[in-house]
């Protein structure tokens, strides 16, 4: 099953609301894996300013707010 990872932090109002809104959307099609951006020097120095960042394959998918279009494109194929 391919993975869709969300950048977060801890106390993050609009990262808990973005994951709240993605877990429906991605249940038994994709895992979902959410990172903590401040467990990591790399996660941090490229997402701290953007959380949540929903990342898929490798690119940015969605920052701030989720793009369910976006994730609607991904479950397409």
């Amino acid at each position: 099953m391919e993975t869709v990872v969300v950048y977060s932090r801890r106390g993050c109002h609009l990262c808990d609301v973005l994951i709240e809104e993605l877990l429906p959307l991605v249940a038994g099609k994709l895992a979902l894996e959410v990172r903590d951006v401040d467990s990591k020097p790399a996660w941090h120095a490229r997402f701290s300013d953007d959380v949540p960042v929903v990342e898929f394959a490798g690119r940015v998918v969605c920052r701030h707010f989720l793009d369910r279009e976006a994730i609607a494109g991904i479950l397409r194929g």
